[in-house]
């Protein structure tokens, strides 16, 4: 059987795949890729099934290295990739398109120059033991397969029926947005009336600075000034939904991503776009934001 062999895990590497379903009434939430789109064309490179799992690298730094000969393809955050052979002999390697590793290359990502996590799709997938039926590892949980460590091996699945009928594809997103902010779309949320005008006036033409405590829980926004309320009552906690723009106490917004409480007390005042759940999760400490309400 193939395998990778884990030789790098930089800042955070696990294994996603579509997420965990049927559970929120027990409290476990979803998990999953956080960029979902970039997982799914990384899936469909290899020509994968939809639900076979990828490893999710946060700011690059990741390496393996092929057991047997494996085809893989990386997605997501635009990474440096170098190739090296069991000689010694390194050449470079290109994103969007299908890698062919012998046995004993290694892959290396190195950090990238736009976006915040890359995808990793191997062919026949990642094959590690599911738990309640995902192979997904929900860090607020602690649900799933642990982040990956150095020497580990990964087992690869059986390589499916049908072989990829394309080598590369085109970068499907990049940089949206420039020095005035990245554009995320929005609708109004369920407890938009919680807030003063001048809040959800903010909201629409406000600049927001992505801050470094922005994990796969959530991108932790913070704007010119906090975002108001004009009710004072404590709402009761109530389900969250991916791509929920909460606001703590604090004002400053938080976007719910993959690995979300499924519950929350803090009034929700937008809920993102799907394409934008998936650029959100793209953005590093420092980007600019900006929210277009529906």
């Amino acid at each position: 059987m193939s395998g990778l062999e884990v030789t790098a895990v930089g800042l955070l590497a696990t294994v996603q795949d579509r997420g965990r379903h049927g559970f929120l009434d027990q409290g476990v939430g979803t998990a999953g890729a956080a960029d979902r789109a970039s997982a799914a064309l990384g899936t469909r490179l290899v020509a994968n099934d939809a639900g076979a799992a990828v490893i999710e690298a946060l700011f690059g730094g990741l390496g393996v290295r092929a057991r047997g000969a494996v085809e893989v393809a990386v997605t997501g955050a635009y990474c440096p990739l170098t190739v090296t052979t069991a000689n010694g002999r390194t050449r470079h390697a290109a994103m969007y398109e299908l890698i062919d590793l012998a046995d004993g290359d290694e892959l290396r990502l190195g950090a990238p120059t736009a976006g915040l996590r890359a995808y990793l799709a191997v062919r026949g997938g990642v094959d590690v033991p599911p738990v309640l039926g995902s192979r997904s590892y929900d860090t607020l949980a602690g649900v799933g397969p642990a982040p990956l460590a150095v020497g580990e091996v990964l087992p690869v699945g059986d390589e499916p029926a049908g072989d990829p009928v394309i080598d590369a594809v085109a970068p499907p997103w990049g940089e949206s947005g420039n020095a005035a902010g990245v554009v995320l779309d929005a609708l109004r949320g369920p407890r938009d009336g919680w807030f003063a005008p001048d809040a959800l006036i903010a909201l629409r033409t406000e600049v927001f600075t992505v801050t470094p405590a922005s994990d796969r829980v959530g991108v932790r926004l913070e704007g010119p000034a906090p975002l108001v309320r004009a009710v004072a009552d404590e709402l009761p906690s109530e389900p969250m939904a991916l791509g929920s723009l909460q606001v703590p106490a604090s004002g400053h917004p938080i976007i719910f991503l993959a690995d979300h409480p499924v519950t929350g007390g803090y009034p929700v005042i937008a809920v993102l776009t799907d394409a934008s759940i998936d650029r959100a999760a793209q953005l590093a400490p420092g980007r600019k934001v900006r929210f277009r309400l529906r």
